[in-house]
């Protein structure tokens, strides 16, 4: 007897998986990249004698030639004139991308566009030939313990089928500031890197792209549903324009909630202002507490970040926050944010005196609320804001 919630043989004692693997082959691609880099050329006469590296040649010293690095990953097909979804790490920097497909067929790729803040990236197959798109899920559907097939060329083995569960939702794995990740325990492996994670009935709800290597079949895939967000400006611009708030947030812990007598955890609390953003324009200040952006509730603290992604620079948006413990309502006007500055969650991890991941955690200024309740200094002390689970803090 199969145990509880095992798909059940069917269709001439072919399991469930089976049969989706076998529909879902066609769709499924083998990504292969070269990176050209620069090296000095060896010389076997450089060592010992001649104060030469025993290791090789050294990078982009005197003499250096450009020599080539293979890459490979998944990707999968997502519609029928050759455009592909894959990892945007699978693909970034390469200077020849080829997709392989299940009948062996190579066919040249080009990048449409690509978006590194989720690892999102869309290609376009050159070759003709029929395509097999596969049908995009939604992952918002999704609970733990749903059953879903991850397709990929693990270590180049083309095509390799693992089942599992969905561990989790809504992971965030401290990878960037839209980190909405789905944990599942379907093995994935180097290889694996933007192929299709797939619900029974065939769809895509997740793009396999990151594993913890100090466990067994824990592996992450971003929702297919904010792939899905982003597509249209993949394809129409080559890149993902976000709003910008120009605020640093930090998650409400039990202590902050204690000494600023919040009724609950919920929220994104104000930690810093660029006094050139939206925010401050609007009157935000340090020590704010946002709880509603637009028509959404503001309950955990990445839930700010995505929401304000998702608006359109120029939109005037109404936001809900308690200032002094007292609730007001403010409208600004979203601003575009600019490629070189991180996102907001993103602020405080640069060494610039706002933060460090050196020895893996965040940073931020105190708040002042905090600050008073503490009687500290204008400028004492520092806020820890995130703690990542494999640093040495």
């Amino acid at each position: 007897m199969p145990a509880l919630g095992m798909p059940v043989p069917n269709n001439g004692g072919h399991s469930p998986f089976a049969l989706l693997a076998r529909d879902a082959r066609d769709g499924v691609v083998n990504v292969q990249t070269t990176h050209t880099e620069q090296r000095s050329p060896v010389s076997l006469f450089n060592f010992p004698f001649g104060g030469g590296s025993p290791f090789g040649p050294e990078p982009n010293g005197e003499g250096a030639q450009p020599y080539t690095v293979p890459g490979l990953g998944t990707g999968f097909v997502i519609s029928k004139d050759g455009l592909i979804l894959t990892n945007n790490h699978v693909i970034d920097g390469a200077s020849k991308i080829e997709v392989v497909f299940a009948d062996g067929t190579r066919v040249k790729a080009k990048v449409i566009g690509a978006d590194p803040k989720t690892d999102v990236a869309l290609i376009r197959a050159e070759g003709s030939r029929e395509y097999s798109p596969l049908a995009l899920g939604n992952s918002k559907d999704l609970l733990p313990g749903d059953w879903v097939v991850a397709i990929g060329s693990p270590y180049g083995l083309d095509h390799t089928v693992t089942a599992g569960i969905v561990s989790a939702i809504g992971r965030d794995i401290g990878a960037g500031p839209y980190d909405d990740f789905i944990q599942t325990d379907a093995a994935i492996n180097p290889g694996n890197s933007g192929g299709p994670l797939l619900a029974l009935d065939g769809k895509v709800i997740g793009i396999n792209t990151a594993i913890n290597p100090q466990a067994n079949t824990i592996g992450f895939a971003v929702p297919i549903d904010m792939a899905k967000e982003i597509l249209p400006q993949l394809e129409q611009h080559g890149r993902v324009v976000r709003g910008w708030l120009g605020v640093t947030v930090q998650p409400i812990t039990p202590e902050l909630a204690e000494t600023m007598n919040l009724a609950s955890e919920k929220g994104a609390l104000v930690s810093q202002v660029d006094p050139s953003g939206p925010a401050a324009k609007a009157g935000i200040a340090r020590g704010d507490l946002i709880t509603r952006f637009g028509d959404r509730e503001i309950e955990h603290l990445r839930e700010l970040p995505r929401s304000v992604a998702l608006a359109k620079p120029g939109e005037k948006v109404k936001l809900e926050l308690l200032h002094d413990g007292k609730r007001e309502l403010k409208t600004l006007t979203v601003a575009e944010l600019p490629d070189e500055k991180p996102a907001p969650s993103e602020l405080a991890r640069e060494d610039d005196g706002q933060g460090s991941t050196a020895f893996g955690f965040d940073i931020a200024d105190v708040p002042d609320p905090m600050r008073d309740s503490l009687h500290l200094a204008a400028h004492e002390g520092a806020v820890i804001t995130n703690l990542y689970p494999t640093g040495s803090a």
